[in-house]
């Protein structure tokens, strides 16, 4: 027990010369390398596809209930548990945190504790200094020691590294939200396209129908003499041809269902989607001001991550031309046997500073410094890039559902237009006025409308949720995939 407490002691004897000399280092030390301050931005005043209305729209993460469908928004759910791209980042955000932990590690001095034992056999041949030859001998040695080693940050290049990596690991988080966005986005995407097939097969099944009780009647009038041969083979050429329509459309769907099921984290076997044709309209998002969509954005939040983790990487790369003071210490006990290892007389401890100056490094520290300002540099442009491709994702949905819902109206008048054409024509030619091919091309156009407008209203949706995309719907600044560790002390 005695043995112990002078063994603690010495550590204490040791530490105690250390830590003061540390902490007074520590204080006057200073950060080299610039600090990091927001770029300037060119940011417009308003969306010139917005129109008059730019009040702000609350996108919540959980937007895709803003469309009141129960199998979106079990699909939604079912992606966010499942799916194994959003698994993969979620690992990829754990990842960068241990690296910054293991960079904050060096905030710590590194103590170690390496006992060892030799047996060893002198020669009896040997002379000891200058004189003769002496006999030989055969000992122990016991080595029982702690060894500390800590450098002091006295130029921030620990602190600049911590910042980095912490930086890095951010930015790696706001990828997990931008892969999560993604997500959110192409099953709702692929949701109401699935929809929109669903009516499109409504339609031509109805319309296979129709045909065939045409091509029944047309042979029933030509075995009676009064339609032509022509007429029943027109009839038939639209009965197959939307009959190849639907099948291809089922095979649209199917497909369609398989991506949902992957997205979901499932086999394609496994998924089966209730059939239920798109109606209604999709709901009005307002866009905002783009001063708000800088905030918003996960890959812009990450773009901007990524430019303070350069930034400080300036500052790591400017530290390396300073000296490095470091200090080492080691206490234990050394004894040529094991029955006097622990005693107090045994005890050896040793304390110092070194200090390590780069005199010439052939042009290395140089080269290093400004491959991490080109590296700055470069990060810039991505990041105001990345601001720039934002304001057009925002523009080009609005752009989209301006123009999809003029071209809704209008095609929804077309169809009106060739209903009552179809319409016409049918009496027209019941009375004997026109012929069957007239027939023909009426339904083939109304057909051709119907597809059309459901393919225009699906692409309505679909700009609705790219919109809500753009806009950064399906992240908030602060929610991480994982729990946060502890980095030491803030840089």
């Amino acid at each position: 027990m005695n043995q112990s407490r002078r063994f603690a002691s010495a550590i204490r004897t040791s530490g105690s010369a250390i830590l003061p000399a540390s902490l007074a280092l520590f204080a006057t030390s200073c950060r080299v390398g610039p600090d990091y301050r927001p770029p300037s931005l060119d940011v417009p005043a308003g969306y010139k596809s917005a129109g008059a209305d730019a009040a702000a729209s609350h996108l919540a993460v959980d937007w895709w209930t803003f469309f009141n469908d129960a199998g979106l928004t079990a699909l939604e759910a079912a992606a966010l548990a499942n799916n194994q791209d959003l698994r993969a980042a979620a690992s990829r955000v754990v990842q960068a945190r241990a690296v910054t932990q293991g960079v904050a590690s060096q905030f710590y001095p590194v103590v170690t504790f390496d006992p060892s034992f030799t047996r060893s056999r002198s020669s009896a041949n040997r002379a000891p200094g200058g004189g003769s030859a002496s006999r030989s001998m055969t000992f122990n040695t016991v080595q029982i020691p702690f060894d500390l080693s800590y450098e002091i940050d006295v130029w921030g290049r620990v602190r600049r590294a911590v910042e980095s990596a912490t930086a890095t690991a951010q930015a790696s988080a706001d990828d997990f939200g931008v892969v999560q966005q993604t997500l959110a986005a192409d099953v709702a995407q692929n949701y109401f396209t699935l929809r929109a097939l669903d009516t499109q097969d409504e339609i031509l099944t109805r319309s296979v129908e129709l045909f065939q009780k045409q091509v029944d009647l047309t042979q029933t009038q030509y075995r009676a003499g009064i339609a032509g041969q022509t007429d029943v083979f027109q009839a038939k050429t639209q009965l197959e041809t939307a009959i190849a329509l639907e099948s291809d459309v089922r095979r649209q769907r199917a497909d369609t269902e398989h991506a949902l099921a992957i997205l979901t984290g499932q086999p394609p076997s496994a998924l089966s989607v209730a059939t239920h044709p798109l109606d209604g309209e999709p709901p009005a998002i307002p866009a905002g001001l783009p001063a708000d969509l800088l905030r918003q954005r996960p890959d812009v939040a990450e773009a901007e991550q990524n430019l303070i983790a350069a930034n400080a990487s300036i500052g790591v790369a400017t530290a390396d031309f300073y000296p490095t003071l470091r200090l080492s210490g080691s206490a234990g006990f050394e004894s040529v046997g094991t029955d006097h290892a622990l005693d107090w007389e045994s005890r050896v401890w040793s304390f110092g500073p070194s200090v390590s100056l780069p005199i010439f490094e052939g042009g290395k520290l140089s080269a290093g410094l400004e491959q991490a300002k080109a590296r700055y540099d470069e990060v810039l442009a991505t990041y105001r890039q990345a601001v720039l491709v934002a304001f057009r994702d925002v523009e080009d949905a609005l752009t989209d559902l301006h123009f999809r819902a003029e071209a809704g109206a209008a095609e929804q008048r077309a169809v009106d237009s060739a209903r009552e054409s179809l319409r016409l024509a049918d009496l027209q030619y019941r009375q004997g006025l026109v012929g069957y091919l007239q027939v023909i091309d009426a339904e083939r156009t109304l057909l051709t409308n119907e597809l059309a407008s459901v393919q225009i209203q699906s692409q309505r949706f679909v700009s609705t949720v790219l919109l809500i995309k753009a806009l950064g719907g399906g992240w908030a600044a602060g929610i991480d995939p994982a729990p946060e560790p502890a980095v030491g002390p803030k840089p």
